[in-house]
């Protein structure tokens, strides 16, 4: 879990360092902090997760809920940029690839931490 959960959160600096090649340079600058903060929380939840495994996971959980929520509110824009309006350039892809990445790390985390809660209810049955 920890692998997958550093992996997300570099996979998220990197996409910002994408948008300085594929953005104008103020909306690069933009998406490059925001991707830096999200990208850097869930990095320092995996670092924490080597000390305490369970905090971390859900502080990584936490920030991907968030990551994901705010990418959802972004999907009107994916939409107009399926509908050929290209004034944002390719921020719209850029949002979307966030999105899913965050989606895909909540829904692991998830799934491991319900996972987690029936090994610790079998462990009290026996």
């Amino acid at each position: 879990m920890r692998f997958y959960i550093f992996f997300n959160g570099l996979t998220l600096a990197a996409l910002g360092v994408a948008a300085m090649f594929l953005l104008p340079r103020p909306q690069s600058l933009e998406f490059l902090e925001g991707a830096l903060k999200l990208g850097g929380g869930i990095v320092i939840c995996g670092i924490f997760s080597i000390r305490m495994q369970w905090h971390g996971v859900i502080g990584a959980g936490i920030l991907a809920l968030l990551g994901a929520a705010r990418g959802l509110g972004n999907v009107p824009g994916l939409l107009k940029f399926m509908a050929g309006d290209r004034s944002h350039g390719t921020a719209p892809l850029l949002e979307v690839g966030v999105t899913l990445i965050c989606i895909l790390l909540l829904l692991k985390i998830i799934r491991t931490l319900s996972q987690e809660r029936v090994r610790r209810m079998l462990e009290r049955e026996e």
